[in-house]
C-alpha cells in the first residue's frame, strides 16, 4: 500500500509539472487514464490528502491560482528545486525498479557504497546541528585516523559517493570526508553553531567536484568537437557553463577555481576537448598528460 501510495504521488507531481499549470477537471481526466484510478475520478479530499503528503515527503508545494483555478507547483528557490528534483528522481527511480523484479537480470546500476551505512546518520546530524566523531581511513594513508571530530556543514555526492563537509574540531579547518571511508560513526550528544557567515551554497558554487579550494576563481574556456558539445550541453560539468557555437566546433565557457578533479575531468574527455584559457589550467593539463606518457617510455 505505502508503494503504490508514493507512485501515486509521483504520478501528480509529474502530471502538474509537465502541464505547468491545470485544472482539477483536467487532471482529473488525466487521472481516470491512469493505472492508479481504477477508473474513477480522484475524489476531492484524496487529492487535498495527497497535496499534504507531497508537501511533507518532498517539500513540493501544490498551489492554487485563485483567479484561474489551476494547480501549479511553487518551485521555491533554485538550490531547493534542485534538491527536490534529485529526490523526487531517486523515489521515482525506487518505485519502477521495485516492481521489475522480473526483469532484474537484465537491468544494470551503478553503486552507490556509501550510502548504505552512515548517510542516515550525517544527515540526522546535519539537521539537528550534532558533531559526528569517527574512524576515517583515507587512500592516502596506511594507518586510519582515529577519533575525528566534525561538525557538518553540508553533504554533496559526486561520481556516485557521498561526501560531508564541516569544520575539524581539532585542526579548526573545514574539511571533506567521503563517508565510505569513515567508520565507527557515532553522533555526538552536543550540539554546535554554524558560523553566520559561512554559506554553504556560495563555499562550493565555484568548484567542480570536491576538492573546494578558496583560491582565485579563473574563466575557464574549452574547445570541444561538434560530437563533444552534444554530451556537454545534455549534462553541463558547471553550473556556470556557457556555449559558443561554431561551424564545426563549440567553445565552453566556465567560472571556477582550478583543481586537480577538474584536471582529471578534462583528460577523461581526450582528444574531444582542448583548454584554451587560461594559461595555468593549459600548463596543468599538459603536464599530466606528458607523466602519462612518461608512463609509456618513448613512443
Amino acid at each position: 500500500m505505502a508503494r503504490n501510495l508514493l507512485a501515486r504521488y509521483i504520478w501528480l507531481i509529474d502530471t502538474i509539472r509537465r502541464y505547468g499549470s491545470i485544472t482539477r477537471g483536467k487532471l482529473n481526466e488525466l487521472w481516470i487514464q491512469s493505472p492508479y484510478s481504477d477508473g474513477a475520478p480522484l475524489p476531492r479530499r484524496t487529492f487535498y490528502n495527497y497535496r499534504a503528503a507531497i508537501e511533507e515527503l518532498f517539500n513540493i508545494n501544490i498551489e492554487c491560482n485563485a483567479s484561474t483555478y489551476e494547480y501549479y507547483i511553487d518551485s521555491g528557490d533554485s538550490h531547493q528545486a534542485s534538491v527536490t528534483d534529485w529526490l523526487l528522481n531517486s523515489a521515482a527511480m525506487s518505485n519502477v525498479l521495485s516492481s521489475v523484479s522480473d526483469v532484474s537480470d537484465r537491468i544494470f546500476l551503478e553503486d552507490v557504497p556509501s550510502a548504505r551505512l552512515y548517510l542516515s546518520q550525517v544527515v540526522s546530524a546535519l539537521r539537528d546541528r550534532h558533531p559526528l566523531r569517527f574512524t576515517y581511513r583515507p587512500y592516502t594513508r596506511v594507518n586510519p585516523t582515529r577519533d575525528v571530530v566534525v561538525e557538518p556543514y553540508f553533504l554533496k555526492i559526486f561520481r556516485q559517493r557521498w561526501y560531508v563537509t564541516g569544520l575539524n574540531s581539532r585542526d579548526g579547518i573545514v574539511k571533506t570526508y567521503a563517508l565510505d571511508r569513515m567508520e565507527d560513526v557515532v553522533i555526538e550528544a552536543d550540539t554546535f553553531i554554524m558560523p553566520d557567515d559561512f554559506d554553504p551554497e556560495s563555499f562550493v558554487k565555484d568548484s567542480f567536484g570536491i576538492v573546494f579550494s578558496q583560491g582565485k576563481t579563473h574563466e575557464v574556456v574549452i574547445r570541444t568537437t561538434s560530437r563533444q558539445a552534444k554530451y556537454l550541453r545534455a549534462l553541463p560539468l558547471h553550473h556556470s557553463q556557457r556555449e559558443e557555437i561554431h561551424d564545426d566546433y563549440s567553445l565552453f565557457h566556465y567560472r571556477l577555481r582550478l583543481t586537480p578533479d577538474f584536471v582529471q575531468e578534462i583528460l577523461s574527455h581526450g582528444a574531444d576537448i582542448k583548454v584554451i584559457e587560461p594559461p595555468e589550467l593549459r600548463a596543468m593539463v599538459t603536464t599530466s598528460l606528458r607523466a602519462a606518457l612518461e608512463q609509456y617510455g618513448n613512443i
